[in-house]
């Protein structure tokens, strides 16, 4: 026998085990992408410590190295490309992205390969030994440093070159490259402390972001609305419909009473229903006995069809984008990254969000509480009462 409430339906219990798939299915996605940066960012933090360079590596190289001079990465498959035009580069930074989705193997517009070979790392210069020449970037003489988003491209300007120049790597190198790259530059400047900052800082900021697991939903929270197909937007439109119909009925014209001349003129034999409604016609009496003649109405009257359809268009909540800094998807638009306080959210709030209690009792604005929970205290003399205390701001 099917389980059943105080009300005997079944329904309830059905909406609590679909809300519940649907909240720990996007909890684990989050939770997995989430932890996959977590250890990319550790990893990174351990790398920037224990990153050194050996003057044997540079054994059996086609190079000789300078006295102090030590290799801290090799690659065989590398290819020197040049700008058409040069443009200006960036000043060279100390800026960690561990984010290298984006990067796809391509060569963009206005760049040419002119020869190719083994690139070399060391602790004083980037040195490409190519089939054809050497290309040396020192870091000393390094005024500009680019590496394009979305294509495995570094460029670089010294000094002592005219023309822009740089490398394409194999796009599974691309994040080890730039990142040791970067710990180089900061050791010939003595900066590899400011590295280690930023990655604590992003590690810091990254554990802020970690998501909750979400409460779990009980068949009394259930709303009527969920029976009818199509839930609340089914049940906006109708109410929409309501009420533009009987606007519509009372802006049309009066109708006309049965048996009066008016009717018998503008009533033929052979009468079709008309789209809209049409104008009385006007019959006049001449002594030439001309046929009598219609008045129809203007162009361009708005129909009742395009009046309900405008009106179910803008009943029905669109989703927003996937611009949400941790927040729980929904079609709100609801996220923590910023914008303005809400202090009057949507009434299904608590389908996405997990709400506090007495949550519709708050007086503020919404904010997430320590514990994950969402609450309407942001603003007040103790806001998140009970929970910790505030987390952060729910924006729209």
């Amino acid at each position: 026998m099917a389980k059943t409430d105080s009300t005997g339906s079944t329904w309830r219990y059905r909406w609590a085990h679909r809300q519940n798939e649907r909240r720990q299915r996007t909890f684990r996605e989050a939770d997995e992408a989430w932890r996959r940066r977590d250890e990319e960012l550790r990893r990174l933090r351990a790398l920037a410590e224990s990153f050194q360079g050996t003057a044997d590596a540079g054994d059996g190289l086609p190079m000789e190295l300078a006295p102090g001079e030590v290799v801290f990465w090799t690659m065989p498959a590398a290819q020197l490309v040049e700008a058409r035009h040069s443009p200006v580069l960036p000043a060279p930074e100390l800026t960690v992205d561990p984010d290298r989705s984006g990067v796809r193997p391509r060569r963009p517009d206005g760049l040419k390969v002119t020869d190719a070979g083994l690139a070399v790392l060391t602790n004083r210069r980037l040195v490409l030994l190519g089939g054809r020449a050497r290309r040396d970037w020192a870091y000393g003489r390094m005024t500009g440093l680019a590496h394009d988003p979305a294509a495995p491209v570094t460029l670089i300007q010294v000094l002592d070159r005219r023309r822009t120049s740089g490398l394409l790597l194999p796009t599974g190198a691309v994040a080890d490259f730039r990142f040791k790259l970067t710990l180089a530059f900061a050791d010939a400047i003595e900066q590899r402390a400011a590295v280690i900052a930023e990655l604590d800082e992003l590690i810091a900021e990254h554990e802020q972001m970690q998501p909750f697991r979400p409460a779990i939903v009980t068949p009394a929270q259930a709303r009527l609305s969920e029976v009818v197909p199509g839930g609340r937007r089914t049940v906006a439109v109708g109410v929409a419909i309501a009420l533009v119909v009987p606007a519509m009925l009372f802006e049309s014209d009066p109708p006309v009473r049965p048996g009066s001349e008016v009717a018998a003129a503008a009533t033929p034999a052979s009468a079709t229903p008309a789209p809209r409604p049409v104008a009385p016609i006007v019959q006049v009496e001449t002594t030439t006995g001309p046929k009598p003649r219609r008045t129809t109405p203007p162009s361009g009257t708005a129909t009742p069809s395009a009046t309900a359809t405008q009106s179910t268009r803008s009943a029905s909540p669109q989703p927003t984008g996937e611009r949400r800094c941790g927040a729980p998807a929904n079609p709100y638009g609801y996220d923590y990254c910023g914008g303005f306080r809400i202090r009057q959210p949507a009434e299904g709030i608590c389908d996405y969000f997990e709400c506090a209690p007495n949550f519709w009792s708050g007086r503020g604005y919404l904010v997430q509480c320590q514990d994950g929970m969402v609450s309407l205290t942001g603003g007040q003399a103790e806001p998140c009462a009970g929970h910790d205390g505030v987390r952060r701001t729910v924006w729209t």
